[in-house]
């Protein structure tokens, strides 16, 4: 992961993501209003902003579950609206999600949700199957028991390190997190997010994290992107959000929430 303490020029690094001009609406409200944003290949890129903003409508317009109204959209060097649908077929399989709460399903055990993925992309045998997901279910820090449980038998960390093993199944370039410590405790978003690190560096993955939680966008994030008014407010290491005279930027980095984190960074 890059040292956030260390700004890096965007000048030579790779675009990944390349979002300009889009604009996302359901109905006749407008959520996404011209939206411009780049992610760079290696960064962890923390997206933030108020509620009903956009933000998860963003990753959802990215990975074509929602449509958009106009703008164009590049992933790793391909225009989504040019290609065909086998093309797009094998530009996923280069995505990981982990959906907000987990998504998994609720009648497979953790290492059949694993190869859910696996089984629709690959033609592998059962016995390589199982050997790659419990691969994934070490790789996230799960016990290998977990590997035969069902969901409702999980705690809500195990929830989000299966649903994350998932999320790795295929070896992806880019991963995206929609609120991955929503609902966790202190000490387990702190563990997730150290995970989180850990695969990023190892696997040279390009991370982009829906979030709220300020802990992670300081721990984690190399830069940050803020959404409003369906655009982007403001983008930078955490130095540049916190030095922001935006209003929602400064009630966000220097409200009460924020004390801790100004503290421990201070």
């Amino acid at each position: 992961m890059l040292d956030r303490h260390q700004p890096v020029s965007d000048t030579n690094r790779e675009v990944v993501i390349r979002v300009r001009g889009v604009e996302v609406g359901f109905g006749d409200k407008t959520i996404l209003k011209g939206l411009d944003l780049d992610v760079y290949r290696g960064e962890i890129l923390g997206f933030v902003g108020a509620s009903g903003q956009g933000k998860s409508v963003l990753t959802r317009a990215i990975l074509g579950l929602v449509p958009k109204r106009g703008g164009t959209i590049e992933v790793l060097g391909q225009n989504l609206d040019e290609l065909s649908p086998s093309e797009r077929r094998l530009l996923e399989r280069r995505f990981g999600v982990l959906f907000q709460q987990g998504a998994l399903f609720s009648a497979l055990t953790v290492k059949q949700n694993i190869q859910v993925p696996m089984r629709e992309y690959l033609s592998l045998s059962d016995r390589l199957l199982d050997e790659l997901a419990m691969l994934k279910i070490e790789m996230v820090g799960l016990n290998p028991d977990a590997a035969d449980k069902l969901p409702s038998e999980l705690s809500g960390g195990m929830i989000k390190r299966a649903a994350l093993a998932r999320a790795l199944a295929l070896d992806p370039d880019i991963l995206f997190l929609d609120e991955p410590t929503s609902g966790l405790d202190p000490i387990g978003a702190g563990e997730f997010d150290e995970l989180i690190a850990t695969l990023q560096r190892t696997l040279g993955l390009t991370v982009f994290m829906v979030t709220h939680d300020l802990d992670s966008l300081y721990t984690v994030c190399d830069r940050i992107a803020a959404l409003g008014e369906g655009k982007i407010l403001a983008e930078g290491p955490i130095e540049t959000m916190v030095a922001s005279d935006h209003p929602w930027l400064r009630a966000y980095f220097h409200g009460k929430r924020a004390r801790a984190a100004l503290a421990s960074d201070a």
